[in-house]
């Protein structure tokens, strides 16, 4: 599928772009998702699903926090009970649903990109963020992405 990138939004009250999460956002220190609101979604969206993903954690394909699916299309606002009301994924910390950042400690600031993607079509379970893009890349009608930093 080719590069769309028209209006499809991701923000947050929490999160400022490319400024620093709050503590109590970190895996060991509240674990608590961040209010997300989206806006623009494309003609055609079946469902919305949530990604948030740290590429600069020190494994070969960086690390995934999030996973999140069965969002309907008409959704603007996920609160941090999200896990609760949609389909919660897998994360790389062998659990379900979100988990915070807790990048190696001396390792420097890190970029956490919540990625929002609309879908031509519903995914089916809760597939790891591999299993996600490689099952159903050819879904997504349009994506876009907030990112916050972290460092220990």
């Amino acid at each position: 599928m080719g590069l769309n990138i028209q209006d499809l939004a991701i923000a947050s009250s929490d999160v400022d772009h490319l400024a620093r999460l709050d503590d109590r956002h970190a895996y060991d220190q509240g674990n608590e998702p961040p209010r997300l609101t989206i806006s623009g979604v494309p003609e055609g969206t079946v469902e919305l699903a949530i990604v948030c993903h740290d590429p600069d954690a020190p494994l070969p394909d960086g690390f995934t926090h999030w996973t999140l699916y069965g969002i309907p299309a008409e959704t603007t606002e996920l609160d941090p009970d999200a896990d609760a009301t949609h389909q919660p994924g897998p994360n790389d910390f062998g659990e379900t649903g979100y988990g915070g950042p807790m990048p190696p400690p001396g390792h420097g600031t890190h970029h956490y990109y919540f990625w929002v993607y609309a879908l031509s079509r519903a995914i089916d379970g809760a597939p790891s963020r591999a299993e996600f893009i490689r099952d159903h890349g050819d879904a997504i009608i349009e994506q876009n992405r907030l990112i916050g930093t972290y460092s220990n």
